[in-house]
């Protein structure tokens, strides 16, 4: 086993988990959004919350339709017994129903989830990574870069495929961002020689990390399963705190919590729109609003889809069929496909208007100019759409995506507006602000216009 944990150490190194520990090598290490000053509290709402219906609970949905029941029959640790674990029950149970509130937000994503974990012969306790990575959030952000619903940071994302550029983030994606999350920690599966807390751990901390305290232990005589390691401390509260909430789950009514009920139905379906595509008009063809389109598709940056791919929409499974339908009768020109154009030395309006087919006045219009003066090194968006008159086809979307971000040690509003692209003014007014002064937990909304 030592062999094996030497000879993919190297590799791994290269990898920090989705979520690691900061005070290693923060270039290429994750970290969660907030818990005290490491694992997200389960507790916090980024958006309003969604209460439980009266008198509604998850036992009263048939077995066969519950998803929570379907959750942990596949369950593989419910053996595991630690004192740690208990004591992150504990810590659950004193948030109260906050803790149900933050569950109610995983009911867009956890039955894909659970379903791909299903498909891989994985742990049901797998599928709730994600609530104690980011609370269930594809626009969590942490303050160390880790994005989405996995907290993936941005090389380990691009390690395993997970596209990030102007356009498009993968890490916020629910479905590109499980296939790799369930793919890297099925790697360290196997590393780990079949175990999954050091599995688990390591995807907290970097599988260097791991294997590093394994062979320390190995050194010393002493044992190498995960709770005798000298791991860090996020780490070390990161495992049983998965496992205290799959115990919870698994004996609600034994903790006098009633779940919030999730049916066992897709809430979304994946639908190939074969191109680029206005999101303001993807969300018309659905029947949604920009905002409640891009809950499901957080992924992208812009008001459209990426030009290059991927070109699917995640949609809720009663829009999909009308949706497909009125795409297909879409004109050409009202799909508005669009590329990003590096405005060169010597170039000027007209010659890069000619060059892709559009008028001046289009292309104007597509970035708000109000004179014909750019500048080098800047960049144009270019409207591609057959015969493309942006005036005909209305504004671009402006639709809002909120994000929420807690304030860490360190932090200033420079660099939270530089991290999200946004104005320090933008921000102060967004949160009410009278004066700079930042402190540790403090709770900020970023508004982020699609």
């Amino acid at each position: 086993m030592l062999f094996r944990i030497l000879s993919f150490a190297l590799l791994l190194l290269l990898l920090g988990g989705c979520v690691s520990n900061p005070s290693k090598d923060k270039s290429n290490l994750a970290s969660t959004p907030e818990q005290d000053d490491t694992l997200p509290r389960l507790s916090e709402s980024y958006f309003d919350p969604l209460g439980l219906p009266q008198g509604q609970s998850s036992s009263q949905i048939p077995e066969e339709t519950n998803l929570w029941k379907l959750l942990t029959h596949d369950y593989q640790l419910r053996e595991i017994q630690h004192p740690a674990i208990d004591r992150e029950v504990q810590l659950f149970l004193a948030r109260g129903d906050s803790l149900v509130r933050q569950l109610r937000k995983g009911e867009p994503y956890l039955y894909y989830i659970l379903q791909e974990v299903k498909r891989r012969g994985m742990p049901g306790e797998i599928a709730l990574l994600p609530g104690v990575e980011s609370g269930f959030r594809p626009t969590a952000y942490s303050r160390h870069g880790a994005a989405g619903l996995w907290q993936f940071m941005p090389a380990t994302g691009r390690y395993f495929g997970l596209k990030q550029d102007w356009w498009y983030d993968a890490r916020r994606d629910p479905v590109a961002s499980t296939d790799a999350a369930l793919g890297y920690l099925q790697k360290l599966h196997k590393r780990f020689d079949g175990d999954w807390l050091l599995a688990i751990a390591a995807y907290n901390a970097g599988g260097g990390t791991v294997a590093r305290a394994m062979r320390k232990n190995l050194e010393r005589d002493k044992p190498v399963d995960f709770w005798s390691l000298d791991l860090p401390a996020e780490t070390r509260q990161y495992v049983p705190r998965l496992l205290a909430l799959a115990r919870i789950i698994d004996h609600p009514r034994q903790y006098g919590l009633a779940l919030p009920p999730i049916d066992n139905d897709p809430r979304f379906v994946k639908v190939e729109i074969g191109e680029q595509i206005d999101l303001k008009v993807a969300a018309r063809l659905a029947g949604m609003t920009p905002e409640e389109l891009l809950q499901l598709n957080a992924g992208f940056n812009r008001w459209a889809t990426h030009p290059e791919g991927p070109h699917y929409l995640l949609l809720p499974a009663d829009k999909a069929e009308g949706f497909t339908e009125k795409l297909a009768a879409l004109p050409e020109d009202q799909r508005m496909r669009w590329t990003r154009y590096l405005i060169k030395p010597g170039d000027n309006l007209g010659r890069i208007a000619r060059r892709h087919g559009i008028t001046v006045k289009a292309l104007m219009q597509a970035n708000h100019l109000k004179s014909h003066r750019i500048r080098a090194g800047a960049h144009l968006m270019i409207p591609l759409s057959a015969g493309s008159t942006v005036a005909a086809l209305g504004p671009t979307p402006n639709a809002k995506q909120r994000v929420h971000y807690q304030v860490r040690k360190g932090d200033s509003l420079y660099a939270i507006a530089r991290q999200f692209g946004v104005k320090i003014t933008d921000l102060k007014k967004w949160n009410q602000l009278a004066s700079d002064r930042l402190h540790p937990g403090q709770k900020l909304t970023v508004v982020r216009t699609m």
